[in-house]
């Protein structure tokens, strides 16, 4: 079996088996119009890849109706349609929903942090978070929801970007001291990669943050605070003594990045204060986002409208739809 959720058969739930078993045994196999909708208000992710499959796996004959990646969407809103014979279409439902519950939840989570911020970038932290089977899609959404870049290659590779990292704790640790850190990965990194420090592993932040800057000679790029919970965190104070000691000792030009347990009200506190901070690294508060459910109905059986009990009968309008050419997946 392939490993793409969406063509492996063990990935289906088994109801759905038991149906195709079913029908195929009694060589039944009816025309369903079957649209799938989210069950709260965000962001859509995961339509592209769910569209990608769908384009090699239908038949021709099939029809095909979406959102655009990316796109708000309501609660109870149609963001797929589907027109094709049941057996075609049936057993993939189980991946069609998870995708886009997945998908959706990290963008919408996401979003919710970019919104926050305002003007200053957030780069995803949270592959850290999630199973690595499923930390490029993760991180695809993240960039999808606005994040301005995320921390790895995989993820980054779906959107046609470079990943965004620079030094972790362990090298400082290594070396037992921020500074000698810094200048040999000064030396081996090429100038295409930041030099944005973290100051927060050995000295009070303050302290390491001129340190840094006097070492670096004017090749420092900015200095980034996660200053651990069991110390406060970072805290706008810590930011703004911070930003006085690198202004004061001349290096104005030197920025200030922030990380660790951000959530969007934590953001929107640094925001509201004015904190002079150029970026903000996100990881679990979008990597730990809740999926929003999606359900799929079928609306018709061989050109008759028909619904389960509390849900209404036939195809439900939505002008926003765009109809997918199968071969290129443009309108």
């Amino acid at each position: 079996m392939t490993d793409i959720p969406f063509l492996d058969r063990n990935r289906a739930d088994q109801y759905f088996l038991n149906t195709l078993e079913v029908l195929k045994a009694e060589n039944r196999n009816p025309s369903v119009v079957m649209e799938v909708f989210p069950n709260a208000d965000g962001l859509l992710c995961g339509i592209r890849e769910v569209l990608e499959i769908l384009r090699q796996t239908l038949p021709k004959d099939a029809e095909i109706w979406s959102l655009d990646e990316g796109s708000t969407m309501a609660r109870k809103e149609v963001v797929l349609r589907l027109h094709a014979d049941y057996c075609a279409i049936g057993i993939f439902e189980t991946a069609m929903l998870g995708t886009l519950a997945h998908g959706s939840g990290w963008a919408t989570a996401a979003r919710a942090c970019v919104e926050a911020a305002g003007e200053i970038p957030i780069i995803s932290f949270g592959a850290r978070h999630v199973h690595p089977a499923v930390s490029d899609r993760m991180e695809y959404a993240a960039l999808i929801g606005g994040c301005a870049a995320c921390a790895t290659p995989a993820g980054a590779a779906l959107s046609d970007q470079k990943a965004a990292g620079t030094m972790p704790h362990a090298l400082m640790l290594i070396y037992g001291d921020t500074v000698a850190a810094i200048r040999a990965f000064d030396t081996h990194m090429p100038d295409s990669v930041r030099r944005i420090v973290l100051v927060d592993t050995f000295r009070d932040e303050v302290e390491e943050s001129v340190r840094v800057a006097r070492a670096m000679t004017g090749r420092l790029w900015g200095v980034r605070l996660d200053t651990p919970s069991e110390l406060g965190g970072v805290t706008p104070d810590l930011v703004w003594r911070v930003r006085w000691a690198l202004d004061s000792a001349g290096f104005d030009r030197v920025g200030i990045f922030v990380s660790g347990g951000l959530t969007p009200d934590r953001i929107s506190e640094f925001v509201r204060l004015k904190c002079p901070i150029a970026g903000f690294g996100v990881g679990s508060a979008i990597s730990g986002a809740s999926p929003i459910d999606f359900t799929a109905d079928i609306k018709e059986i061989d050109g008759k409208p028909i619904a389960k009990r509390g849900r209404k009968a036939g195809i439900q309008d939505n002008s926003r739809l765009k109809k997918i050419k199968k071969s290129s997946l443009v309108e």
